[in-house]
């Protein structure tokens, strides 16, 4: 290196020490039902529901997260309680950009700092400039000096300590609100993918359906999720449970209440579960011999709130004839990813899909 390389270095050095003492780094897992923040040192600080209430008359948010996914299905005639995230991109800008701003503003409460903070997205893998820059473009006018985006099932294999950067397969299932994320890494890349729009928010939809027709019972999205956590499970071996669930009743439209059992609940999603099976036998079909090998010793992780529906693991590893198993801590995995990822940012830069390194002179303009 010549003396001008090692002037360059040396100011390089001297900067991100400098904005170290003046700034904030953060991980932020931008999920279609959760948003999780990291803070590197702290861990996650914030996990709060994707949900924004907005007041119609006047365009002001009413309240962000936990307050406002309570009021889902509740809400007046002018308050509306939004998702601004759709299988993992961003459906309303101007919405997402207010929840951003939220939770960094929450994150960064007690902290005076003079430059806004490097932040680290998780995004669905597969995502197009479009919807990338869309999640930069609404990170930066939230307040962030510079914004790194990356795919959610390259986080979630950093997060859980798979070696990404070694020439050795590694499989993940990363099973999120809107979307789930079939991928195999090897030597810093995700060499084969898939992204599916089943997921969290589908069985939820997949329960909402089965109570209709086999009980002619209207039931919410809430109860609905409630339900799949309670008493969700795919492996009939796992025990009997039940729950009950209040409605209204389609036939005389008073209120209802029915008994749901595992095996209710197995009917109901097994479809949107088979779908998740074969692409994930789709995946390891298109995916070079000498990694399926790694993958046969290694095992798939899953990660994410679906790999927590019971027998979910055991299901797999009978369909594919591989080891399975759920990753520790599944539900914090991406966010744990994003903060590795800010502590060593010059070792994991080529898992990024964009980077930009430069404090923005402006906020971006969003158009009309």
């Amino acid at each position: 290196m010549d003396f001008k390389g090692y002037i360059l270095k040396y100011f390089d050095i001297v900067k991100r020490n400098f904005f170290k003492l003046f700034s904030r780094d953060i991980g932020i897992d931008l999920g279609t039902a959760n948003t999780l923040v990291y803070v590197p040192g702290k861990g996650v600080v914030l996990n709060e529901p994707s949900v924004v209430a907005l007041n119609q008359k006047t365009g002001q948010v009413v309240a962000v997260g936990k307050e406002a996914k309570q009021m889902l299905g509740r809400t007046p005639g002018h308050v509306e309680a939004i998702r601004p995230l759709v299988d993992g991109v961003i459906s309303d800008f101007e919405v997402t950009e207010e929840m951003i701003s939220y939770l960094v503003k929450k994150t960064l409460a007690d902290e005076k700092k003079l430059f806004g903070p490097r932040i680290v997205v998780g995004v669905p893998s597969g995502v197009t400039n479009v919807e990338s820059r869309a999640v930069r473009d609404a990170t930066i006018n939230a307040g962030a000096r510079a914004v790194y985006i990356v795919e959610e099932p390259m986080s979630a294999a950093i997060g859980i300590r798979l070696p990404v950067h070694d020439p050795v397969g590694n499989m993940i299932i990363d099973i999120g609100g809107g979307t789930t994320d079939i991928a195999v890494i090897s030597l810093g890349g995700i060499v084969r993918s898939k992204n599916l729009k089943i997921a969290g928010d589908k069985l939820n939809n997949d329960i909402i359906t089965y109570v209709r027709n086999e009980f002619k019972i209207l039931i919410g999205e809430k109860t609905a999720e409630e339900v799949k956590i309670e008493v969700g499970s795919v492996d009939p071996d796992m025990g009997n449970f039940e729950a009950s669930v209040r409605g209204r009743d389609l036939i005389t439209g008073l209120p209802r209440e029915v008994i749901l059992t595992d095996s209710d609940l197995r009917e109901a999603i097994a479809q949107s579960v088979a779908t998740l099976v074969e692409s994930t036998k789709e995946v390891l079909e298109s995916t070079p011999p000498e990694l399926v090998s790694d993958i046969m010793r290694r095992g798939i992780f899953l990660v994410g709130g679906g790999a927590l529906i019971k027998g979910l693991d055991r299901l797999l590893q009978e369909e594919l004839q591989i080891p399975v198993s759920v990753a520790n801590e599944p539900l914090t995995a991406v966010a744990r990813g994003t903060g590795v990822i800010l502590e060593n940012l010059e070792l994991y830069r080529d898992v990024l899909i964009e980077g930009e390194d430069e404090l923005p002179k402006e906020k971006i303009t969003k158009s009309k």
